[in-house]
């Protein structure tokens, strides 16, 4: 029996997932971060040698695995993926290697197929569709200091800056204020440009502040409830250009992502916008994850 593997690289955990030639998952386990952009070859190097390590493990043995799909954010860039392939290598496998990036292996197992879109609306955003002649586009993914408009760190930013405003009167009051003052013991506006500025600050800590923008949606909090329509409306963005280029604007689109999975607030105000937008377009939360779509990419090449 032959196996392939699929790997989501991600910035705190990798999902890796394997299956046999009939398409049968036999195993599936999590392994530390893969990201290539984020951290030194040594330790990326570490990781990938575990993967290998454990897939071999559950193949029998190393060799049984004929293909790997890796999907992982920044896999385009030439340098990047040269020493990706590297590290592979170092670590034993000689089989098949696909590279790819994650927003592809996401709209594989999203939509259960690589033809249609896929908005990704997490730490950060994107989205990505394809067509079945193989034409692709992509929107966002940009990163946090241009981009990613309507994604968590998007949404963690704007709560904040709904605090600072209405503490100085640029603004009326808000629940927002309480609930940052809380969730961060903070005991005024100082503490939390002290949180802000932080050089060991990233933009997850950020984006961690997200779910907040619920409770004060539910409170009918104006500020958040204006956040929570800025940020359908950014994601509503990401997608025209896509179905528009592609013409899939009666096709498939899978959501995935904190924002849009567990906000409801913005995730019914984009579905609404997206249907007066494109009403015959079928939306649905994503069916599978990228890990499941990368053994599918892995598999389609055995």
């Amino acid at each position: 029996m032959k196996y392939a593997a699929g790997i989501d690289g991600g910035g705190t955990k990798t999902a890796v997932r394997i299956a046999n030639e009939d398409g049968r998952t036999i195993a599936s386990f999590e392994a530390g971060p893969l990201n290539f952009t984020g951290q030194d070859e040594i330790s990326v190097r570490l990781t990938l040698q575990d993967i290998f390590d454990q897939i071999g493990v559950a193949c029998g043995e190393l060799s049984l695995c004929i293909q790997t799909c890796i999907g992982a954010a920044g896999i385009s860039h030439p340098t990047v993926a040269e020493r990706l392939t590297a590290a592979v290598r170092g670590s034993g496998y000689e089989g098949g290697l696909l590279l790819t990036g994650d927003h592809v292996t996401a709209l594989c197992g999203g939509v259960d197929s690589l033809h249609g879109i896929i908005v990704i609306a997490g730490t950060g955003s994107i989205c990505y569709g394809q067509t079945e002649a193989g034409l692709s586009h992509r929107t966002g993914g940009f990163g946090h200091l241009i981009d990613d408009e309507g994604s968590g760190y998007s949404i963690g930013r704007e709560l904040l800056a709904a605090v600072v405003r209405a503490e100085d009167g640029r603004s009326g009051p808000t629940v927002l204020t309480r609930l940052a003052f809380e969730r961060l013991q903070a005991d005024g506006v100082r503490d939390i440009v002290g949180f802000v500025y932080d050089q060991t600050r990233n933009k997850k800590d950020i984006a961690a502040l997200a779910p907040l923008l619920s409770e004060a949606c539910a409170a009918g909090d104006p500020a958040a409830l204006a956040i929570a329509e800025r940020s359908a409306r950014a994601l509503l963005g990401l997608v025209v250009p896509v179905a528009e280029k592609l013409s899939l604007a009666e096709g498939p689109l899978a959501l995935a992502g904190s924002v849009l999975l567990r906000n409801d607030y913005v995730r019914d105000k984009f579905r609404k916008l997206l249907s007066e937008r494109f009403p015959r377009m079928t939306v649905f939360p994503a069916r599978r994850d990228a890990a499941d779509g990368a053994v599918r990419l892995a598999l389609s090449r055995m």
